[in-house]
């Protein structure tokens, strides 16, 4: 067998170059809130100030591509002023670089307009300019409007604080049916803010009358002396038919701006709200899915008008007798301790606190009966967690409280199944872990954030030491 024939090296030929393998530099992109500052500002002296009020958004990712993330830019940095006066905005981008890092460039003005949408301007200068030529646009806009005032309840004031009174002592809240006035108009300018800071909001219909706006609004002098109106919150109140002949107010969105928050204006506003559900006798008032801290306020106001209000006195005396009575751990059911059908419809139409809310207050005014006494905690806490217990086997599945429970069975699976009512027939939004072990757990702690919610809530509406 012959030997392969090796080729001879030209010697004058030009070496080849090797081939190097080289690793593309994958753009991560940013997320959204470590490279946008969000800045509410009252005057052009603001702008750029490093005492400008930052803003904290709820969640900024959400408005860029599908992963919340910016690409494109190195060094990036986005400050975005919103006009307390006029509520327009404008955004200073810089940056030291771009390259399209194998996800592309973000296209910043877009997504900015999808937050800010009319309301950004281009130009800062024309931002600035608008602290001045926009001065009495809000005053115009709600000249159309129709003021409350907070009226006495069952012939006494509201029981207002000294902080409270101070706070609302140079405030108004406005009325304005979205169709009818410049109210669709406001609120567009309010939308950036609604998404920035509201969680899981989307804007309301501005083309539907039965929206109303409730502006809560400060006037102020300015520097010339002339009267200057600026908003400090609203509340979008949707208003629907009852048969036969009334109407239940459901409130969809509330905010109080952040410069003004822990002042007492959420609760102003609320008070003014029950005002307007009482005088004009709708069927009740409702809350749209509300957040934990809203619904902390909304029940201090509530328990506020209830425990001064006599025709429900006897039924939670009576409750907290029998609550007294026995060691109610003990027992193998526990009792509900339910107000009675005719004291939650008396609340209902007297006050328009609806059902699911007046069950809330109701475990506080039975804790704050029992005076925190240690010896009767053990059986109220039993009382929450039978209640608590009962609201999740009884989850609503659009079957009007009631729910199918599969059940193991040797014989027929389609057939094994037990159907359940909760003793409300209220829904929970409650999802349990299929785990036995893991269910039990999540029933105690759901138990002990209720009884805390509770002892807070007590605390804050009679000053008791819980």
């Amino acid at each position: 067998m012959g030997q392969k024939q090796q080729s001879t090296a030209d010697p004058t030929a030009e070496p080849k170059k090797r081939r190097r393998v080289g690793f593309f530099n994958l753009d991560s992109g940013i997320e959204a809130k470590d490279c946008i500052k969000v800045y509410l500002v009252s005057s052009k002296e603001e702008v750029g100030s490093p005492d400008s009020f930052c803003i904290d958004p709820v969640d900024l990712n959400s408005f860029f591509d599908e992963d919340g993330k910016i690409y494109g830019y190195q060094g990036l940095k986005i400050t975005i002023w919103v006009s307390s006066i006029s509520f327009h905005a404008h955004a200073d981008i810089t940056f030291e670089s771009t390259s399209d890092g194998g996800k592309g460039i973000t296209d910043l003005k877009a997504a900015l307009q999808r937050i800010f949408a009319e309301t950004l301007v281009e130009s800062k200068d024309d931002f600035l300019q608008a602290f001045s030529t926009g001065s009495n646009l809000i005053g115009s806009m709600i000249s159309s409007g129709e003021t409350l005032k907070l009226k006495a309840s069952n012939g006494r004031v509201t029981d207002c604080n000294s902080d409270l009174k101070a706070a609302i002592s140079d405030v108004e809240v406005v009325r304005m049916v979205v169709g009818k006035t410049a109210a669709g108009h406001l609120y567009s300018r309010l939308i950036p803010l609604v998404l920035l800071l509201v969680d899981g909001s989307s804007p309301i219909d501005v083309s539907d009358p039965s929206w109303e706006l409730y502006v809560l609004i400060q006037k102020k002098p300015d520097q010339q002396g002339e009267i200057q109106c600026r908003v400090l919150g609203f509340s979008a109140i949707y208003r629907f038919y009852h048969y036969p002949d009334s109407s239940r107010l459901r409130l969809g969105q509330i905010l109080v701006l952040p410069p003004y928050q822990h002042k007492g204006y959420g609760r102003y506003l609320m008070e003014v709200l029950n005002d307007v559900a009482v005088s004009e006798d709708v069927y009740d008032l409702t809350v749209e899915e509300p957040l934990d801290y809203f619904q902390h306020v909304r029940t201090c106001v509530d328990l506020s008008r209830l425990l001064v209000f006599d025709p429900i006195q006897h039924a939670v005396s009576s409750a907290v007798s029998r609550l007294k009575q026995g060691k109610l751990s003990k027992k193998i059911h526990i009792p509900r301790f339910m107000p009675p059908p005719s004291v939650i419809d008396d609340v209902r139409k007297s006050l328009k606190i609806n059902k699911k809310q007046f069950l809330k207050c109701w475990e506080v005014l039975i804790y704050l009966g029992l005076d925190s006494v240690d010896k009767y905690m053990e059986d109220f806490v039993s009382i929450i967690s039978s209640r608590v217990k009962d609201d999740i086997i009884g989850k609503d599945t659009g079957t009007n409280g009631k729910r199918v429970i599969e059940v193991p069975s040797d014989y027929d699976k389609e057939m094994a199944f037990v159907m359940c009512r909760s003793l409300v027939g209220e829904a929970s939004d409650v999802q349990m872990d299929e785990n036995q072990t893991n269910q039990e757990e999540q029933l105690r702690k759901l138990v002990d954030e209720r009884v805390k919610e509770i002892k807070s809530i007590a605390q804050k509406v009679s000053g008791h030491r819980v």
